[in-house]
């Protein structure tokens, strides 16, 4: 005779008082150690279908996925090209992103329409799934509060509000990579070189080192305190818990995106491997991780600036 095991699972049950959706979002995020719930498999999953398609794009328009920057070359068989699509269009348009384009003209405004896409398609699929302990914690203490009567929010309104601060970032990353762009007369898509890379390297080892970075990370890795310290229950409210865990966020994580500009913004092998590093730094303990990440990045940018100026 079968025997069912003895669930031993401390939060099993525990968001009978969420609706279906709600339920369905708090069950997936409950181990963190798994980096997507419902909607953040959803959300990521298109953004990198989207970057991967842009990418393969960007290759078959210019023949070779070495423009893309290192190791791109490893997996451009793979990655499919649509013809006509979204994405194709919007890698075209990265690609005219070159000095010759002067700020009066049309094509500029879509050349930045173009990058802000990009960029904000980038923070959804390499920040989001790191917010899947935030909005685990958020559905716990919401979960809490339904079972004393309070009214509670979706967990998506929280989610909703750390998804516009990458979106205001992804118009800061805009202009920067567009500054360098032009500064340097490289494509869009094609990673920076000599010393910018090295400086941007160098800078973005550095800041692993910071009290600033420190504590984001802190904030970051800990979410129960600010969530139930500051807890709301309109949705107003909450979209501006997730407002503010964002901005905890951004703070952790802007320079590790500006990586992305050494390294090629399109170079989705880059993506994977900051994608990682970022979950294991946000759901580890201790610095070790974060600043053996940014003893690499800092030297790998300070012998890009000895080669360049020897």
């Amino acid at each position: 005779m079968f025997t069912p095991r003895a669930n031993t699972d401390p939060l099993e049950g525990r968001f009978d008082q969420l609706d279906r959706s709600g339920r369905t979002i708090a069950g997936l995020a409950r181990r963190p150690v798994w980096p997507v719930m419902a909607m953040v498999l959803l959300t990521a999953g298109l953004a990198w279908w989207f970057l991967l398609s842009m990418a393969g794009a960007v290759i078959e328009l210019e023949g070779s996925a070495r423009p893309l920057g290192p190791g791109m070359s490893l997996i451009s068989g793979f990655l499919a090209v649509e013809p006509g699509s979204w994405a194709a269009i919007i890698a075209d348009l990265c690609l005219s992103g070159d000095a010759g384009i002067v700020l009066t003209t049309g094509a500029y405004a879509s050349v930045a329409l173009a990058l802000f896409v990009m960029w904000l398609a980038m923070s959804v699929a390499m920040m989001l799934p790191t917010a899947a302990p935030m909005i685990r914690t958020y559905s716990e203490i919401a979960n809490t509060a339904a079972e004393r009567g309070e009214p509670v929010v979706h967990p998506a309104v929280l989610a909703a509000g750390y998804l516009l601060v990458w979106a205001l970032a992804a118009i800061c990353f805009t202009v920067v990579q567009l500054g360098i762009a032009g500064i340097s007369g490289t494509s869009a898509t094609s990673p920076v070189k000599g010393v910018i890379a090295g400086v941007i390297l160098l800078c973005a080892g550095l800041y692993q080192f910071t009290a600033l970075k420190e504590a984001c990370l802190t904030k970051c890795r800990n979410p129960f305190t600010t969530l139930f310290a500051r807890w709301k229950t309109s949705a107003g409210g909450v979209f501006r818990l997730g407002m503010e865990q964002g901005l905890w966020c951004l703070g952790c994580c802007w320079a590790l995106m500006l990586i992305m500009l050494a390294v090629g913004s399109m170079n989705v092998v880059w993506m994977a491997a900051l994608t990682l590093f970022t979950f294991l730094e946000k759901t580890g303990a201790g610095r070790v991780t974060t600043q053996a990440g940014g003893a690499i990045v800092g030297l790998w940018g300070a012998a890009l600036i000895w080669a360049a100026l020897i």
